[in-house]
């Protein structure tokens, strides 16, 4: 059973990760995103950042043996998980100057 929660949590994670690294380098958003996402770059940059929060949780909460230093692990990663969609929220309040052109 762990390790089929660990696959499906590092599926997710790597597709993650995949829409962060297209959010930061070409702007592109998924489909459902694009009207609240004013800026891409924060968004890619805080879906890369929650992606690696998961395989941190992953790792130290079904790999580390270790009771302290797992439950500090795990503890790191969902203050990693927080800051990641703090910042995809960050994103959606945060309006460009309506002089310079949004890219397409």
């Amino acid at each position: 059973m762990k390790l089929y929660i660990v696959t499906a949590v590092l599926l997710l994670a790597s597709l993650f990760a995949a829409s962060g690294i297209a959010a930061i380098t070409r702007g592109w958003v998924l489909p459902w995103n694009r009207r609240h996402v004013h800026r891409p770059r924060l968004h890619g940059a805080g879906q890369l950042v929650a992606a690696f929060a998961l395989c941190w949780q992953v790792t130290f909460g079904f790999l580390v043996g270790v009771s302290g230093i797992r439950q500090i692990g795990t503890l790191a990663g969902s203050v990693m998980l927080l800051t990641g969609i703090l910042m995809m929220a960050a994103d959606q309040f945060l309006r460009r100057p309506e002089s310079t052109p949004r890219p397409e």
